[in-house]
């Protein structure tokens, strides 16, 4: 298949490209940025873009049999006003001129994959969230909503759409889990405020193979949540990585206060969290690989069992 990945050189696009061609897929990369230095999965296309405004760049993607849509600016800052205005309208803008560009298909068959993340919850404490919970109040649920409503109307088109909401991706090369070890081997990983907040995570070969099992089976549509069956909450994350890293911590649990104080509302995706479970695609026959997270860090780690 054609595949098309706007946003895809972080590093979730960098896992879905791998995965992509290596099951034989034709795999263009849609960048902002493309330097000689970019770098993508062997075998895969990189090409320039702006997905802020319409252009050529849309009836390139139009040509696709799936567009995979991951852009967005980064949410790992201080949310200040314009921080919170580029946050929304990056994701609602590019999402816009994606379907836009949908209607030069010419009733071509086309799958839409539209990534957001488990914040779409907002935070429910001890509540399992599956893909039957309301979205949340809170910003980044507020953008999460309105993206994926802005995904759905591809359906207009006959397109079929698939909302895949992630948590926190697991893997050795990047995202969460280099932070977590880089603050362990200072021993200072410490738990987070009470420590009693839940973290939904994914190990990055489930989050590539629920993306296959989805391609496979086309008549999947609609809401999925890409974490593990069994989230863990962040005290036991930490635990779990110190005694695999051998790094005991040192310093005492990090208090709440000055991380708002430090990071604003952006805090509160550490404070708090959802305790989501992948209800669908468990429902869908798919099986995980790594569904325990000591298993996970371990392969990750690559330390023996």
């Amino acid at each position: 298949m054609r595949i098309a990945i706007s946003g895809g050189t972080g590093f979730v696009g960098s896992i879905l490209t791998e995965a992509l061609v290596k099951r034989g897929h034709r795999v263009t990369v849609l960048a902002r940025a493309v330097r000689k230095d970019s770098a993508i999965s062997e075998g895969a296309l990189l090409v320039g873009y702006d997905p802020a405004k319409s252009g050529p760049w849309q009836q390139s993607i139009a040509q696709a049999d799936v567009i995979i849509n991951l852009a967005g600016a980064s949410i790992f800052r201080h949310w200040t006003p314009k921080a919170k205005k580029e946050i929304f309208d990056s994701r609602i803008i590019t999402t816009r001129h994606i379907v836009e560009a949908l209607s030069y298909s010419e009733g071509k068959k086309i799958h839409f994959f539209s990534i957001s993340g488990v914040g779409y919850y907002g935070f429910g404490g001890d509540n399992i969230l599956d893909e039957n919970s309301p979205a949340g109040s809170d910003f980044l649920a507020q953008v999460a909503a309105a993206w994926e409503s802005e995904a759905l109307r591809a359906r207009e088109l006959g397109v079929r759409v698939v909302l895949c909401r992630l948590g926190h991706v697991l893997g050795s090369s990047g995202g969460v889990l280099r932070k977590f070890v880089t603050i362990s081997n200072l021993h200072l990983a410490s738990r987070w405020g009470h420590g009693q907040q839940w973290l939904s995570w994914i190990h990055r070969e489930d989050l590539a193979n629920i993306f296959l099992f989805l391609l496979d089976h086309q008549e999947l549509e609609g809401p999925f949540n890409l974490t593990s069956p069994n989230p863990v909450r962040n005290r036991e994350m930490l635990t779990v990585l110190g005694q695999l890293l051998g790094k005991n911590s040192y310093g005492p649990p990090i208090p709440g206060f000055p991380l708002r104080l430090i990071l604003g509302e952006f805090a509160t995706v550490f404070l708090k969290g959802q305790r989501v479970a992948p209800r669908r695609i468990l429902d869908s026959g798919f099986g995980f690989s790594y569904p325990v997270l000591n298993e996970a860090l371990q392969n990750l780690l690559r330390r023996p069992k």
